[in-house]
């Protein structure tokens, strides 16, 4: 699949802004904390991802009721849920001056009736696009960083109507931020998922 950036300017991939606050100082410190002995950017980009995706619950996951969806918030809350964590990572990875882009892909729910929008990000090494999404593993979910094929949380199966969605976004996507926004607690939340972008 072409990933295809929703802006020619790679600079907005490194851009900071309400949601992906990385000159906070909480995501600035954890920056900090998480170069402390890598040798390169291709090191850091691993030790974020591991960081992002195996010390904040996915909040599904954990049971967590908080909403979260500013980067910052994240780091300091401790939860999230995809789009979330991805905005988390986005996050840390732009500090660090890498190219971050956010992505999705449309997957049955859970439960099986019908179809929910799934938030990850991509990184952009060497002068391509490397797709990585930081969710948390659990049984039956194996994500890993990787800039050498796919090693993301979820394949989408076409016979199911699932797909990835082409499109790197800058900023998250604003139907995936109303919904966020608009949710008082995770119940709330897992009833108005969007379905579609």
């Amino acid at each position: 699949m072409e990933l295809i950036q929703n802006t020619p300017d790679l600079s907005a991939y490194l851009a900071a802004d309400e949601v992906i606050d990385h000159e906070h100082p909480l995501v600035r410190e954890t920056a900090a904390r998480l170069t402390e002995g890598v040798e390169d950017s291709y090191a850091y980009a691993q030790a974020a991802f591991e960081f992002v995706r195996d010390t904040i619950p996915h909040s599904q996951d954990s049971g967590d009721l908080r909403v979260t969806w500013r980067a910052s918030d994240v780091l300091e809350q401790g939860t999230g849920i995809c789009y979330a964590k991805a905005h988390a990572l986005a996050a840390l990875l732009r500090a660090e001056d890498i190219p971050t882009a956010l992505c999705y892909q449309l997957l049955m729910q859970d439960d099986g009736d019908g179809h929910v929008v799934h938030g990850l990000v991509a990184v952009r090494f060497n002068g391509a696009w490397h797709r990585q999404d930081p969710r948390g593993n659990k049984p039956g979910v194996d994500a890993r960083f990787s800039l050498d094929g796919e090693r993301l949380a979820f394949t989408p199966d076409p016979q199911s109507n699932e797909l990835d969605h082409p499109v790197l976004y800058a900023e998250p996507h604003p139907v995936v931020l109303g919904v966020l926004k608009a949710a008082p607690d995770r119940p709330y939340l897992w009833k108005t998922l969007p379905t579609a972008l």
